[in-house]
């Protein structure tokens, strides 16, 4: 990886380009960009992230697992090959109910 990213050009695996670490979240910029960023994470089961908003619509592909995201108190089990667009300013939270991970797309608007 360059600059803390994906090398361009050269083909990857999101499934095998981060591994898992006990009671832990990791991640990694696939691209990051003043516009926007795509990241690759990867949660221990039980692991998570509570509840914010962000600025801008958010999109979760979970590429290995299985995640409860909760949108606006409306929780949704993804397992893997779903998607789920987390809406501008509406509080979300995700917990691993298994090991997952997952690509997180965000594209920044003005």
């Amino acid at each position: 990886m360059e600059n803390n990213e994906f090398e361009k050009g050269k083909k990857f695996s999101y499934t095998n380009s981060i591994s898992y670490a006990a009671k832990a979240v990791v991640s990694k910029h696939v691209i990051k960009k003043e516009t926007g960023n795509i990241s690759l994470f990867s949660f221990d089961k039980g692991e998570g992230l509570s509840e914010h908003t962000a600025p801008f619509d958010a999109i979760v592909q979970v590429v290995d697992g299985k995640a409860d995201i909760v949108i606006n108190g409306v929780s949704n089990i993804l397992e893997a090959g779903e998607t789920i667009i987390m809406p501008a300013n509406q509080p979300h939270s995700l917990r691993a109910v298994e090991k997952f991970k997952m690509v997180l797309t965000m594209i920044r608007s003005k």
